[in-house]
């Protein structure tokens, strides 16, 4: 069964019991879901649900992909399909789709999300887009030893793994949160 806005609204609630301090910062995204409907389609506007993972290695780096829409670094992630189930299935195959890595290879962290982002993204005419909100559901996963296989170049100019610290600097505080929630100390 698809991802419906009912698993999207119980996972931001369930997120937010985890970390309240986010509330206000996700507070315009709680008054969308609750006025509107359909948020797993990316054709719903002025808001749809994405979502993200962060893959760290070895607890000393984490996978990093090279986006070519935003010409920016920043972890794998993407729209939801309408095959996905779970919000965290999701955040699996886009990481595997972008970076070639073997989900094999891949252990989710924690059902729940190391990160909820509301973010503006801005219009794309020659998608029919116009300017609108992404809440992306990022999810923390851990590998031993997991490679880059071939990256997705529809999507994606390259993927690496970047040292923790040189990560955050380039992506954000969601890093240091997958690190911490990887090695098990959430």
């Amino acid at each position: 069964m698809a991802i419906t806005d009912s698993d999207i609204a119980g996972a931001l609630a369930a997120y937010l019991e985890r970390y309240p301090q986010e509330a206000r910062q996700l507070a315009e995204a709680r008054r969308l879901l609750a006025g509107g409907r359909g948020f797993a389609s990316r054709r719903t506007f002025p808001m749809h649900v994405t979502a993200g993972a962060l893959l760290v290695r070895a607890g000393a780096e984490v996978l990093l992909v090279e986006h070519l829409a935003y010409g920016m670094t920043l972890q794998p992630g993407g729209h939801l399909e309408p095959t996905d189930t779970t919000l965290a299935g999701a955040a699996l195959r886009e990481l595997c789709e972008e970076t070639g890595i073997d989900p094999s290879q891949v252990t989710p962290v924690s059902p729940h999300p190391a990160y909820v982002e509301f973010g503006r993204v801005p219009a794309r005419p020659a998608k029919g887009e116009p300017v609108h909100y992404h809440l992306d559901f990022g999810y923390a996963f851990t590998t031993a030893g997991a490679e880059v296989g071939r990256h997705q170049e529809s999507e994606v100019t390259g993927a690496a793994w970047y040292p923790l610290d040189l990560a955050e600097r380039l992506v954000g505080p969601r890093i240091a949160r997958a690190a911490t929630t990887s090695s098990g100390t959430s």
